[in-house]
């Protein structure tokens, strides 16, 4: 059990874990972006389980901890009629890129609810009940620690560290840690454990997500439009000028990173007045300011941590019901036509930056 306060909210009883289904030892990082995600998508859910979902909105109960909200979730997805694996591998996927070694259709998987569900992301060990079945599982980059053990009489341990509680030697029937993104769950009522490998293996056979993803997505970075296009720009300095560019901008940050790929060198404090305050022309990215970390996480870099971070991004009507799995998991915007594959797909961009020649080829397809 993990019964502490919550780290980023003012301790109180309420917050106070475990909760009706989780406990939950870390921090979910990506808390704003997730909240904000499962409030717009309510107006268009719909469970033949729960009924109509307006009778119990907000899924997501206000001024709770990153934790609780998780808990909400988590709760709202298994009273809807997913399994709690099924629940559990959507809103804290495992990585699923080129780079680690998991079956094809356990990656179509992961890949397909990510155009459904955005991950929870951050530091964390979970542990989790329905009632029946209990498990636990690390996030993806293993960033809290948790260890298990099994005794001959059938009892099991789940922990951060190990020594929790005493036993013989000879009475240990298996002793290991829970491993990045991997489940571990036991049936209580039956007396089975079930392992990451058998429960994955059956998510990923659940449904044909590899021919629901091939026919329903459009890659951009597969396609060629035929056209090239020009490396040069019409009234250069003026629109420098325009667009409110200044030299040392030019100089020191835009020509290494474009020449030689260096990364740009800068003072680390930015003490400039606010954008929305002069009365000069501004840079559209001087009017945002980074929100303030409360861990010391360093900053993620997505090449150095490609094996646990993935920029890809979908435009189309994503995310549309999260509650029941379809061929059609996202849309492009057009009118659906019954004799047109393309009305029915949305595109998948390998990073939300796009350059020149993407756009021309979005502007085709």
């Amino acid at each position: 059990m993990h019964s502490r306060f919550s780290t980023n909210t003012f301790p109180t009883w309420g917050l106070a874990q475990p909760f009706r289904l989780l406990a939950h030892n870390g921090e979910i990082n990506t808390i704003r972006g997730n909240r904000g995600w499962m409030e717009a998508r309510e107006s268009v859910l719909s469970s033949p389980t729960l009924g109509d979902i307006k009778e119990i909105r907000p899924i997501i109960q206000p001024g709770m901890s990153d934790s609780a909200s998780l808990d909400n979730v988590l709760e709202f997805l298994v009273m809807s009629g997913l399994s709690l694996p099924h629940a559990m591998a959507m809103l804290v996927p495992e990585s699923f890129n080129e780079k680690n070694p998991i079956s094809e259709d356990l990656k179509s998987f992961y890949e397909y609810h990510s155009i459904l569900m955005e991950p929870w992301d951050g530091p964390a060990a979970l542990l989790f009940s329905d009632g029946r079945f209990a498990g636990g599982m690390l996030d993806r980059n293993g960033l809290r620690p948790a260890r298990y053990l099994i005794t001959k009489n059938d009892m099991m341990v789940v922990a951060s560290e190990v020594g929790v509680m005493d036993f013989e030697p000879g009475d240990i029937k298996e002793k290991g840690r829970l491993q990045p993104g991997k489940i571990l769950l036991v049936d209580t009522e039956k007396g089975e454990i079930f392992y990451d490998g058998e429960l994955k293996k059956q998510l990923a056979e659940a449904k044909p997500y590899r021919i629901w993803l091939s026919t329903n997505r459009i890659e951009l970075d597969e396609l060629k439009s035929g056209r090239k296009m020009p490396h040069h720009v019409e009234n250069y300095d003026r629109m420098l000028r325009t667009f409110g560019y200044s030299k040392e901008d030019i100089e020191k940050l835009i020509i290494p990173m474009a020449s030689t790929g260096a990364e740009p060198i800068h003072s680390m404090g930015n003490d400039t007045p606010l954008a929305v305050l002069s009365d000069k022309p501004q840079l559209l990215y001087n009017y945002f300011r980074q929100q303030f970390a409360q861990v010391t996480n360093p900053p993620i870099d997505p090449l150095r941590e490609e094996l646990v971070m993935s920029l890809t991004e979908y435009i189309g009507a994503v995310g549309m019901n999260i509650l029941t799995p379809s061929e059609k998991p996202l849309q492009n915007g057009t009118s659906e036509s019954s004799d047109s594959k393309q009305h029915t797909a949305g595109y998948s961009l390998q990073y939300p930056l796009q350059g020149f020649q993407d756009c021309e080829i979005a502007d085709v397809v």
